[in-house]
């Protein structure tokens, strides 16, 4: 029987989760200053391949009375903000019959629309500043959709010979007045208190690429003032003004990609020319993600400490307020607040509860949204945590409650080991809830699923996030071998029906792994990495590569060297499928045809799959479904053997 046929049929008999409606996402969390109304973005997931658009809803805060707002038919509505009185609300709106932008603002209850503007470009993080205008970041004429994940623009004529630069504007009378400089990408701002000026994070040059070397600037009438420039191994994110503009809070930390935020909290007195930051959270023991002035009475973190999400208090010194074994976001930050006047908001989940919303004091949150009330669990999850050169390392354990019959053999199962991204990022909590996630597909399928958090993860702080730095895939893989070792030790796992999967850093992971081990009998290596020195001169945000690697390929060779799979290639054994967008431009294709090029060449089952104009994202949901039914049909021709 042909294996494509055979792959046809296997999908087609994956025992799916029976519910009684679609899973509601929730994506984005808004609350009014005065805390009357939240604003969520919503959809119910889709089926295997289909993208179902957000929907914007208002509630009525505390009754949780819901309404739909309705926009033009097939827009897009992104980047709400209310107005500091909570009286009205503003929001991009996208029309695909377009090719324009438009901002519009209604009242607190989404009605009576006005026009504010048109532009011809890209628009995002909308807010309005204390006098009422609105602030927006905006790319006039824009080449493409800002952001690393998003598919790079077919290459052609004088490349870098145009650059699109970011920039603040405010919103008056119908047309956008710039408030930074031409030469500078910004990429998150605020307010000063006294509306007459910004505080932002911006680099010159390539937006996409110069993230990593960003620096705080000062905008105010026509002048700009740096206020801080980090180190190199530092990135900077979530500048936040206190409400008398006399303290500047922010995250600093080793982060490998923008909006993945994670490091310390840190303040800067604004009151004296020339001071240095204070680290808030030196040496604690738990990654901050998210910074808050609006949350309660003074500076509000949120984060990750191993398996939980913690609350802090900055106010006076540091204090835990609440802390779980659960996620908790404002549809962004992961672990995360939707904060306004000492209003908050929630979307809380785990792997056993669907998420809903919830608002209230902290600690005290209410339900808000009752969607998911009826889906019931379909896995079980056990924290782990394991010793490894001095560290201790946690992930997680998933279990299906059913399993395919013939998965269990000898009274042992086959388990899917899943590499996170990155590295600077962490597998938490998150209810999975249709085909389209890999994760919920592998345990359908029958398979457990581990997912370590091994060194360069957050969760454990700062120094354990920054210990593969100059030792990518020695230290984390064995980590994660170690992690393997635990596991066997508390649940039935058959060690010679192992499988390794990730996308991204998780995909040079796993073709790393094969390089250095063949305890691994399948393997499925999503946008992976080769080969770091080809590597540094084929992707476009190499800047990332040097708070990582200390140097430039080019000034120290070795140390990319010392990390890169193909220089170990004759070493692989294990049967591989690749898979990668055409136009990724953080983990271009090349790559993935360079590993599967030695593969082929050394005789070594392999698999390769390019699917045609997807970046990093993999926005198609018809291409990520197609590559996770390739996935577990690949574990299932190797593994079930």
């Amino acid at each position: 029987m042909p294996f494509s046929l055979r792959l046809a049929l296997l999908i087609a008999a994956l025992p799916t989760t029976a519910l009684s409606a679609p899973v509601q996402i929730y994506t984005h969390l808004a609350i009014s200053p005065d805390g009357t109304r939240l604003l969520s973005l919503e959809h119910p997931a889709g089926a295997p391949g289909q993208a179902v658009p957000s929907q914007p809803v208002i509630y009525s805060l505390p009754s949780g009375s819901r309404s739909e707002l309705t926009l033009c038919h097939d827009c897009v509505a992104t980047s709400f903000a209310w107005r500091r009185d909570g009286q009205a609300m503003a929001y991009v709106l996208k029309d695909p019959s377009a090719k324009t932008l438009s901002v519009w603002q209604t009242d607190r209850n989404g009605h009576h629309a006005t026009q504010l503007l048109t532009f011809t470009g890209t628009l995002q993080s909308l807010s309005y500043g204390p006098d009422g205008r609105l602030g927006v970041l905006a790319i006039e004429n824009a080449h493409r959709q800002p952001g690393a994940l998003e598919a790079g623009a077919p290459p052609s004529g004088e490349i870098n010979a145009e650059v699109d630069e970011q920039r603040i504007a405010t919103l008056e009378n119908g047309r956008l007045n710039w408030q930074s400089p031409a030469d500078l990408y910004v990429y998150e701002y605020d307010w000063r208190p006294d509306g007459q000026g910004f505080i932002a994070t911006a680099a010159p040059g390539n937006g996409d690429d110069h993230w990593w070397i960003a620096r705080l600037h000062a905008f105010s009438r026509g002048t700009d003032t740096v206020l801080y420039t980090p180190p190199q191994q530092q990135q900077i994110n979530l500048p936040r003004l206190s409400p008398d503009g006399k303290q500047l809070s922010f995250i600093g930390g080793l982060m490998s990609d923008f909006g993945a935020v994670g490091g310390d909290a840190y303040s800067l007195d604004l009151t004296k020319p020339g001071a240095r930051p204070v680290n808030l959270t030196a040496g604690l023991k738990a990654t901050v993600t998210d910074l808050s002035w609006d949350c309660g009475p003074g500076l509000v973190a949120t984060g990750l400490k191993g398996d939980r999400s913690v609350i802090w208090s900055l106010q006076d010194g540091l204090r835990s307020v609440w802390e779980a074994a659960e996620t908790i976001s404002d549809g962004r930050s992961e672990p995360g607040l939707a904060c306004a006047a000492h209003h908050t908001a929630i979307v809380r989940q785990s792997f056993e509860k669907a998420p809903e919303i919830a608002a209230g004091p902290i600690a005290l949150w209410k339900p808000v949204s009752r969607d998911n009330a009826l889906q019931p669990p379909h896995l079980t999850a056990r924290s782990l945590t394991w010793k490894s050169d001095g560290y201790s390392v946690q992930g997680w354990l998933l279990e299906p409650l059913k399993r395919r019959e013939g998965m269990e053999r000898n009274g042992k199962v086959p388990m899917i080991v899943y590499v996170h991204g990155g590295p600077s990022s962490a597998s938490v909590p998150r209810y999975l809830h249709d085909h389209d996630r890999m994760e919920m597909a592998l345990l359908d399928a029958g398979y457990d699923v581990f997912m370590p958090n091994p060194r360069g993860s957050y969760g454990q702080g700062e120094a354990f996030t920054l210990a593969n730095r100059r030792d990518f895939g020695h230290g984390d893989l064995r980590d994660i071998l170690r992690g393997i070792d635990a596991v066997e030790k508390s649940a039935p796992v058959d060690d010679r029906r192992l499988g390794l999967t990730g996308f991204s850093y998780g995909g040079y992971m796993t073709m790393w792994s094969v390089t250095q081990t063949d305890r691994f009998h399948a393997a499925v290596a999503g946008a992976g990495i080769a080969n770091w020195l080809s590597y540094y001169g084929e992707n476009n945000i190499d800047s990332w590569m040097l708070p990582f690697f200390g140097k430039s390929v080019y000034d120290d060779p070795d140390i990319y060297a010392h990390s890169s799979p193909i220089l170990y290639v004759r070493q692989v054994h294990t049967p591989t499928f690749i898979f990668v967008g055409s136009a990724d431009e953080e983990c271009p294709m090349p790559q993935s045809q360079e590993f599967f090029h030695a593969l082929q060449t050394l005789h070594v089952p392999s698999s390769l799959v390019i699917y045609p104009g997807q970046g990093h994202g993999m926005h198609n949901p018809q291409a990520w479904n197609d590559a996770v039914q390739r996935t577990v049909g690949w574990f299932s021709r190797y593994l079930m053997k």
